[in-house]
């Protein structure tokens, strides 16, 4: 066998499924190659099938052979052609000019092939003729070539179906014998038997020989072929396609079987209806058993439904942990319900009980995991109810189920409990009675036949209440008994004895009884009242204790505790009134270190402003020499310029302190400014101090005063230097916060801030002073070296921009002091102002001035006119608008005072604002609670004391708005 590639592959499967190489001659094949050699008018005609290395022939005329081998074949070069293969003259044509079929016996020199084609178009062979002469076909003649090689394959094609029809039978019939439980009988359109499996006659006893030909009603029992239900299941089956049978059939012999059996048409192959094919099969044992199965559950749900157990099967739920965390009840009896008091068919536990006991999850779990049944008893605390379980698991354990049989025993439970209860009640009386017995405390017993109201009483009992003991054996009323009671304590003591015979139970009260030396003396009765089983209160013995002693130590003990208490009382009174001397003590000790603060306030204050003024004073004497030099003027009018520049500066400190300064707010860049001031920061704190930086990257952006901010970093850097004594570390950091921590008595702020901090390496801050280091006029300073106002006025510049500050600080660890402002969005930089056309420098303008102070006032209108302005001087508010009444048109701006007697230049500002909106208005101000906590409401502000560069570029700035 050659090695084949896929389509020679193809082509040899394609050939081998006909199974016609190697056959015999046959009539219809010699017939088509006897056809095609006459219509050629050929001595040869051959009907060739190329096999794998050699050609076969099926049918041939004038060559004598059935086989040639394939490498002397034309036809192995006919099939690579598409349908047709024509060769004149094999001598003249290169491909088979050297064939030794040509060049020897028989000396072949015409050929021509039509091709044997499968239905999937793969050759398979040739219908060739040939002859020993050159020559050529005609038209029909070629025709006539293909139509017989078609007429081949459909000899091919029909031998192929006719074989695997046959298979077919066979195959079903043996498959039809094969089935010897199932009778497979067929039948004509009337019903008569045609057929009969060998399984047919096992299973009905009738031979094929005896049933074939007879009715199909002949294994049908006579009560069902005397209703016609033979006729009505073949014609069920037409109507339907088929017709179901479960019924009592017959035996041969006329034995009675249960058969299971379906009827269908049967139908040939172009569909129409030929007759019926009926399967039956034997199920009489499996009736049987239904029945007797049917029988028995309808026994056990007789047993189910009446039972007074609550039955169940539960499926257990667990977690991917393999926990149990639930159960569901698949199924429930009617006693369910009734047991546990809820139906919880179809429901998961927890949907009624969300709450409940581990125990029940872990308990029914053990038993669905491991099979092992279990009794107990037990609570459940969202039933209210006691259950006595047997849980055992059923079905396949994948499942997870069980079956639980429980009954409701909360009445036995609580009989128990109760007789628990009274055993021990009996067991502490007795105890207590005998003691009572040993230590002589019982003066009597009795015994209460309630039915009759007598009391019977014992000898002791009558001798301590002056009874006849002899009438105390035969019988004494209630109300001779209570007579003796102190009146104070008879209807306690009725109202108790009421409740008991009520109730039943036992009995205990103690109240106060005359005895027979007149005195009343305490005592407690004991007892328990019996009812019968209808409720009826039936007898009441008891027994009677002295506890007179024991009430008389009970009332020394409270006089005891309530003097205790009195005395409680006035302790706390006296540490109250002590505590308020101390309050007092302190406040005015505080109050006296504030009014020395303030002394050393008010002395450093002058001292620095005499120094200043030393300055100013000695300037102004110099400038009034004669023949001084222009440099000369010059220095001394510099200094007056740069000391009135330092007393600006402490003004403005006192005001921080004072958080009365009015603020500047600009959105800046904290790391650019920290970076910036950090050179001060070292030229203040000397060459000894190293400052380190610790910045981050990218800005940080602030809402508030630059000035101010740079002063509070310079107050903490030289609070930090003096900390250190000039020598040791100082780090300044800046970063950014999600929040602001919680600071003395203010919760944390969420929102970005910005945080400051400077570290210093200094001894720390003591624990006792921490709190206070932020107080006006508190320092650790000597006197003269400070006034306690630098933190004041970090503190006042943090609370004013709506941030906070926090210290840390250990002794001997340093201290870091964290100031956090509300962090913003950066803005670009505001464009320089374009540069105007307006008059220049107060030409043609004239300034309303208003203010109250006389030398003020005359020193801004001379100011003004220096710059060229034209002035009119108002001394408050209502003169003002009075002037702008009499004639607003020729004033160009306004320049007011703002702390003025009645109406303050804020209200004079919005007062214009309202009446001349396009007459702009400068205020200027030293001091201004209202500046300080509302800022300038929009005016353009001028801080006292101020240049006239400063008035002038004011004026300036306004002037262009308008």
């Amino acid at each position: 066998m050659t090695d084949l590639s896929g389509r020679e592959g193809q082509r040899l499967a394609a050939l081998a499924q006909y199974k016609i190489v190697d056959t015999p001659p046959e009539e219809a094949f010699d017939e088509i190659a006897e056809l095609a050699a006459a219509i050629c008018e050929a001595p040869m005609a051959i009907v060739n099938l190329i096999a794998d290395g050699r050609q076969f022939f099926k049918a041939e005329v004038g060559l004598g052979v059935r086989e040639m081998p394939l490498d002397t074949s034309f036809c192995a070069q006919a099939i690579l052609e598409e349908d047709f293969l024509l060769v004149p003259d094999a001598a003249a044509d290169p491909r088979f000019a050297c064939n030794p079929l040509v060049t020897g016996a028989p000396h072949l020199r015409f050929y021509a092939g039509a091709i044997l084609k499968s239905p999937e178009g793969l050759p398979i062979g040739t219908l060739s003729v040939l002859d020993v002469r050159p020559r050529t076909l005609t038209g029909v003649q070629e025709r006539a070539i293909r139509v017989l090689a078609r007429q081949v394959m459909v000899q091919l094609e029909q031998r192929l179906a006719t074989e695997r029809a046959a298979t077919s039978e066979a195959r079903q019939g043996a498959i039809v014998d094969s089935a010897q439980d199932f009778a497979i009988i067929a039948m004509d359109l009337d019903g008569t038997i045609v057929e009969w499996s060998y399984g047919a006659e096992r299973v009905l006893g009738w031979s094929e020989r005896e049933a074939v030909g007879q009715s199909a009603s002949l294994f049908f029992i006579d009560e069902d072929r005397a209703a016609g239900v033979p006729d009505r299941e073949m014609q069920c089956a037409l109507e339907e396609g088929r017709a179901i049978d479960e019924r009592w059939h017959v035996r041969k012999g006329g034995a009675r079987f249960w058969a299971s059996g379906e009827l269908s048409p049967l139908r040939d192959r172009v569909g129409q209806h030929v007759g019926f094919v009926k399967i039956l099969r034997d199920r009489t044992e499996e009736h049987l058993a239904g029945i007797a199965l049917r029988q028995a559950q309808e026994r056990f749900q007789t047993i189910f439904d009446t039972v007074e157990a609550a039955f169940a099967i539960v499926q257990v739920k667990f977690d991917e942990n393999d926990e149990p965390i639930n159960y569901r009840f698949v199924e429930a009896n009617p006693a369910f319900a009734r047991q546990s008091g809820v139906d919880l068919r179809g429901k998961w536990v927890t949907e009624y009980a969300p709450d409940l006991e581990p125990f029940w999850f872990q308990i029914y779990g053990h038993v669905a995991k491991t099979g092992e049944p279990t009794n107990f008893e037990n609570y459940a605390e969202a039933f209210q109810r006691w259950f006595d379980v047997r849980a055992v698991r059923v079905g396949d354990p994948a499942d997870r189920q069980i079956a639980i049989i429980f009954n409701d025993v909360t009445a036995r439970r609580e009989a128990e409990e109760r007789l628990r209860v009274s055993e021990a009640s009996a067991r502490e009386n007795a105890e207590r009675v005998q003691l009572a017995l040993e230590a002589g405390a019982i003066i009597g017993t009795w015994h209460w036949d309630l039915p009759s109201d007598q009391f019977t009483v014992d000898d002791a009992f009558a001798r301590t209440f002056g009874l006849d003991p002899a009438l105390g054996r035969k019988g004494i009323p209630l109300a001779q008994i209570t007579a003796t009671v102190h009146p104070d304590d008879r209807r306690g003591l009725e109202e108790a004895i009421a409740e008991v015979i009520a109730r039943g139970g036992p009995y205990a009260h103690q109240y106060r009884v005359r005895r027979c030396d007149g005195r009343y003396y305490w005592i407690e009765a004991n007892g328990r009242v019996e009812h019968g089983r209808d409720g009826t209160p039936l007898s009441f013995p008891g027994v009677l204790i002295d506890v007179q002693e024991r009430r008389t130590i009970e009332a020394e003990r409270d006089r005891a505790l309530a003097d205790l208490r009195a005395l409680n009382e006035t302790l706390e009174q006296r540490v109250a009134q002590r505590t308020a001397d101390l309050v007092e003590a302190e406040d005015a000790l505080r109050q006296s270190q504030k009014v020395e603060a303030i002394g050393q306030l008010t002395g450093g204050v002058a001292h620095d402003f005499n120094n200043l003024l030393t300055v100013i004073r000695g300037s102004v004497d110099l400038l009034r020499r004669p023949g001084l030099s222009d440099d000369r003027r010059q220095r001394y009018i510099d200094a007056i310029s740069d000391t009135a520049d330092r007393a600006t500066k402490l003004t403005n400190q006192l005001l921080a302190f004072a958080r009365r300064q009015s603020l500047k707010p600009e959105v800046f860049d904290v790391t650019e400014s920290v970076r910036t001031v950090s050179d001060m920061v070292r030229t203040l704190t000397g060459s000894r101090v190293k400052v380190s930086l610790r910045l981050p990257s990218e800005p940080c952006y602030i809402d508030a005063d630059r000035s101010q901010f740079d002063t509070a970093i310079v107050n903490m850097a030289v609070n930090a230097r003096d900390a250190m004594k000039g020598e040791g570390e100082l780090i300044l950091s800046v970063c950014t916060t999600s929040e602001m921590p919680a600071i003395r008595a203010h919760p944390a702020t969420p929102g970005e801030f910005v945080a400051v901090s400077l570290t210093d390496s200094g001894p720390g801050i003591p624990a006792d002073n921490i709190d206070r280091i932020f107080e006006p006029f508190f320092t650790t300073k000597g006197v003269g070296e400070g006034t306690g106002l630098g933190l004041s006025q970090v503190f006042g510049f943090v609370k004013q921009s709506g941030g906070g500050i926090i210290v840390t600080s250990e002794e001997g660890e340093g201290a870091t002091f964290t100031l956090y402002l509300p962090r913003v969005e950066g803005t670009a930089g505001v464009p320089a102002a374009a540069g105007d056309n307006s008059l220049p420098l107060g030409e043609g303008a004239c300034v309303l001035v208003v203010e109250d102070n006389a030398e003020v006032g005359m020193f801004a209108t001379q100011a003004l006119a220096e710059l060229g302005y034209e002035t009119v001087w108002a001394m408050d508010g209502r003169k003002a608008l009075a002037e702008l009444a009499a004639e607003a048109g020729r004033f160009d701006v306004v320049f007011s005072d703002v702390m003025m007697p009645g109406m303050s230049g804020i209200e004079l500002g919005q007062e214009i604002a309202r009446l001349y909106p396009a007459l702009p208005v400068v205020l200027t101000s030293g001091y201004s609670e209202v500046l300080a906590q509302n800022g300038t409401h929009g005016f353009e502000l001028v801080h006292k004391p101020y240049s006239i560069d400063t008035l002038s570029r004011a004026l300036q700035k306004v002037s262009r708005r308008r």
